[in-house]
C-alpha cells in the first residue's frame, strides 16, 4: 500500500536539493545587487526612486499570494478554481468533471500600498477576511533591491456547529512575508516564509486518558515562485511551496505547479497543474495529502483576475 506520509525517498530528497539551490541562487543574486558601486550611490539625485513597473501582473501566483500590492483605489475581483485530481484517469475526464474547489474573492486598495478583503471557499464553506501591505518596493534605480510585503488573513470555517466543539474552533490564521526580486526584464522571482495557526486541530484519548493532538496547531512552510515573460502579454510561472514543520502524524506533502500566464491591464489568467487543492493557504500548507512524486494526485487549476480603478 502507497503510504502517503512518507515522501523521503531518493527521487523526493532530488526535488528538495533542488528547492534549497534555487533558494541560494536568490539570495546570491540579491546580495549581489545590493553591494553596488559606491560611486553609483552618491548620485542619489539622479536616481529614479519609482518601483519597478510589473514585478508580478497579478496579486496572485498560483498558489500564492505575490509581492504585487494594486495602486490605489483598484478593486479586484478573483476567481479560483481547482479541478480533482487525475488519479480515475478518463472516468471523470483526468478530474475535469470531480469534484471542484471554488473560491470569490474580492479585495480593495484602500491607501497606497495597503489592500484588505475577503473571501469564501467551497471547502469547508470557508470564509476569509485579508490583508496585505507593501513595507518596500524595488526601485528602478536599484538602490533599494527588493521588494517586500506582508500578507495575512483570519479564515472562518461555516459549516454546521455539529463538526466543532467550540465556536472557536472555527478559526484559522495565516501570515506570510513575500520577497521578491524582479531580476531581469523577463524574469521575476520571490520567496515567501509563511506561519498558519489552526485552533483545533484532530486529537485522540491517549493510554493516560489525555487528550493528544495528532497534528500540531502552528505550521512553518516556505515558497519559491517565479515567473519568465514570453511576450508582453504571455509568461510562464512555476511554484514550489516546501512545510518545514514536523507533526506526529499527517504530515503534509509539498505542491509543485507550473503553468501559463496570460495578462493584460486589467485581467490575468493563469492555468496550471498542481496538488494543492484546498486554495485557502494555510489549509493548504497544513493539510495537503496530495503526494508531487504521484503523477495522478496532480490537478488542473486557473486562477481569473479581474481590476477596476476608481
Amino acid at each position: 500500500m502507497k503510504n502517503i506520509f512518507n515522501i523521503k525517498n531518493r527521487n523526493f530528497q532530488n526535488i528538495k536539493r533542488t528547492f534549497f539551490l534555487l533558494l541560494a541562487i536568490f539570495s546570491l543574486t540579491v546580495t549581489g545587487v545590493v553591494a553596488q558601486d559606491p560611486d553609483t550611490e552618491t548620485e542619489t539625485e539622479e536616481q529614479d526612486t519609482r518601483p519597478v513597473r510589473s514585478i508580478f501582473e497579478s496579486a496572485w501566483l498560483i498558489d500564492n499570494q505575490s509581492v504585487l500590492v494594486p495602486i490605489e483605489g483598484t478593486f479586484e475581483f478573483d476567481m479560483q478554481h481547482r479541478f480533482g485530481t487525475w488519479q480515475n484517469g478518463y472516468d471523470d475526464f483526468y478530474g475535469l468533471f470531480a469534484s471542484s474547489n471554488i473560491r470569490l474573492g474580492f479585495s480593495y486598495t484602500v491607501i497606497d500600498r495597503l489592500a484588505v478583503g475577503f473571501g469564501i471557499t467551497k471547502s469547508n464553506m470557508t470564509w476569509d477576511i485579508s490583508g496585505k501591505y507593501a513595507i518596500l518596493r524595488q526601485t528602478r534605480s536599484g538602490n533599494i533591491p527588493i521588494s517586500i510585503t506582508y500578507f495575512g488573513n483570519i479564515a472562518i470555517d461555516t459549516r454546521k456547529k455539529d463538526n466543532f466543539n467550540n465556536s472557536s474552533d472555527r478559526y484559522s490564521f495565516f501570515n506570510q512575508i513575500i520577497i521578491a526580486r524582479k531580476i531581469t526584464p523577463e524574469f521575476s522571482a520571490q520567496i515567501a516564509p509563511s506561519y498558519s495557526h489552526f485552533n483545533s486541530v484532530e486529537a485522540f484519548i491517549n493510554s493516560s486518558n489525555e487528550i493528544e493532538s495528532i497534528m500540531n496547531n502552528d505550521h512553518f512552510a516556505i515558497s519559491v515562485a517565479g515567473r519568465y515573460k514570453v511576450s508582453d502579454v504571455m509568461a510562464i510561472i512555476a511554484n514550489y511551496d516546501q512545510p518545514i514543520t514536523k507533526h506526529k502524524s499527517n504530515n503534509p506533502n509539498p505542491n509543485i505547479s507550473f503553468g501559463v500566464e496570460m495578462a493584460t491591464s486589467s485581467h490575468t489568467f493563469q492555468i496550471f497543474a498542481g496538488n494543492y487543492y484546498f486554495i485557502t493557504p494555510q489549509r493548504n500548507n497544513v493539510f495537503n495529502q496530495n503526494n508531487p512524486e504521484f503523477f495522478s494526485d496532480f490537478l488542473i487549476g486557473f486562477n481569473i483576475t479581474r481590476l477596476w480603478n476608481f
